[in-house]
C-alpha cells in the first residue's frame, strides 16, 4: 500500500475518524479497520495520516475527505477567535481592575501624605512651647534650680530636639511622597560644606566615645547641589555611622575627585548590615530591627528621605557593609564646569 507523507491540511485536525463517524461518511467497523492499518504502518517507522489511510483503503472519497477537513479547520478557527475574544475580554477586565487598584493605592498613599503632614504641623505647636518654657527654665529665667533638676531639664531638652528632628523628617517625607520636591541648585564648596556637617556632629559623636575624621584634599573644585539639602544628607549619615557603631569606634567623612564629579564617602566601624538587606535601608518607616526589643530608635525615614535627596540630583547611593566590620556609604555629584 503506497501510503502519501506529504503536509496536508489534515495535520490541523485533530480526531479525524471520530469525525467522519460522527457526520455519517464513515463506518465505525471501517475506522477500526483504518486505525488498526495506520498502527501497523507507524510500528514500521511510517508517518501516516489517517485520512491518507482513509483514502487509501478506498473507504472515503477525496472529496468527501477535503470537506470533512475544511468544516473542521473552520470550526477550529471558529473556536480559537472566540478563544482570542475571551482572552481579551480578561484582559480587558483585569487590567481595568488594576488600574482602579492602582487608583485605590495612589489615593491611599496621598491619604497618608497628608495625613503625615497635617499630624506633623499639628506637633510643632506644642513642641514650640515646650522648646520655649525648657530654655526659660534652664536658663533660671523663672529661679534657680538643682543640679538634680539641671540635669533633668538637660534630658528634656535633648529629647526636644530628637521629637524636632522626626517631626522635621515626618514633614520632608510628605513633601517628597507629594510631589512637591524641589532643589535649589547652587555652587558649593566641599571642604566648607564637609567641616560645617563635622563640626555639628561632633557633640554627638564625643558623647558616644566615637571618634570623627575628615579627609579632604586640598584644590577640590566646586560642586553643583542643593547645599541646604546635601548637608541634611551629610548630617543624616553621620548620625547614622554613630547610631550604629560601638563605643571608641570611627566614623569617617571623605571627599575626592572622580572625573567630572565629586565622590562623598561616609564610612564607619559600626555593627554592619548582611549583603542581603541592603536594600531595605531605603525604605520608608523600616527597620532592620523590627522587634519590640530594638536597640536603635528612629522613625525609619532618615536614609528613605536621603536616598530621595540623592535620586533627585540625579545620582546614586551605594551602600557595602560587612556585619561587625562596619558600613561604606557614598555618592556622587557633578563639578561646576571651569569657564
Amino acid at each position: 500500500m503506497a501510503i502519501l507523507t506529504q503536509l496536508t491540511p489534515e495535520i490541523l485536525v485533530p480526531r479525524l475518524g471520530d469525525y467522519l463517524v460522527e457526520k455519517g461518511l464513515l463506518k465505525q467497523e471501517d475506522l477500526k479497520r483504518a486505525l488498526k492499518v495506520q498502527q501497523e504502518l507507524q510500528t514500521g517507522g511510517k508517518h501516516v495520516l489517517m485520512g491518507q489511510v482513509l483514502l487509501e483503503m478506498k473507504l472515503i472519497s477525496r472529496a468527501a475527505l477535503d470537506q470533512a477537513v475544511t468544516e473542521q479547520i473552520l470550526q477550529l478557527r471558529t473556536a480559537l477567535q472566540e478563544t482570542n475574544q475571551q482572552l481579551e475580554r480578561r484582559v480587558q477586565e483585569r487590567t481595568a481592575e488594576l488600574q482602579d487598584a492602582l487608583k485605590r493605592l495612589s489615593e491611599l498613599n496621598q491619604l497618608k501624605s497628608n495625613i503625615i503632614a497635617n499630624v506633623s504641623h499639628e506637633f510643632r505647636t506644642p513642641l514650640t512651647h515646650i522648646k520655649g518654657y525648657l530654655e526659660l527654665l534652664i536658663t533660671e529665667s523663672l529661679g534657680p534650680l538643682t543640679t538634680d533638676q539641671s540635669n533633668a531639664l538637660g534630658v528634656m531638652r535633648k529629647s526636644s530636639e530628637r521629637l524636632e528632628e522626626l517631626i522635621d523628617q515626618l514633614l520632608q517625607f510628605s513633601v517628597a511622597s507629594q510631589g512637591e520636591f524641589t532643589l535649589h541648585l547652587t555652587s558649593l564648596d566641599v571642604t566648607s560644606l564637609l567641616e560645617n556637617a563635622l563640626n555639628r556632629t561632633l557633640p554627638k559623636a564625643k558623647e558616644h566615645d566615637i571618634s570623627l575624621r575628615l579627609n579632604i584634599p586640598s584644590g577640590l573644585p566646586m560642586m553643583k547641589a542643593d547645599g541646604e539639602k546635601i548637608t541634611w544628607v551629610v548630617l543624616q549619615l553621620l548620625d547614622n555611622g554613630i547610631k550604629f557603631t560601638p563605643k571608641n569606634g570611627r566614623v569617617a567623612i571623605s571627599a575626592e575627585l572622580d572625573g567630572e564629579f565629586v565622590k562623598i564617602t561616609i564610612t564607619d566601624t559600626g555593627i554592619g548590615i548582611p549583603a542581603s538587606r541592603i536594600p531595605e535601608l531605603f525604605e520608608p518607616f523600616h527597620q532592620l530591627d523590627g522587634t519590640s526589643t530594638r536597640r536603635f530608635g528612629g522613625a525609619g525615614l532618615g536614609l528613605a528621605l536621603v536616598k530621595q535627596i540623592i535620586d533627585a540630583h540625579g545620582s546614586i547611593i551605594r551602600v557595602s557593609s560587612q556585619l561587625n566590620l562596619g558600613t561604606r556609604m557614598e555618592f556622587i555629584l557633578p563639578v561646576v564646569p571651569a569657564n
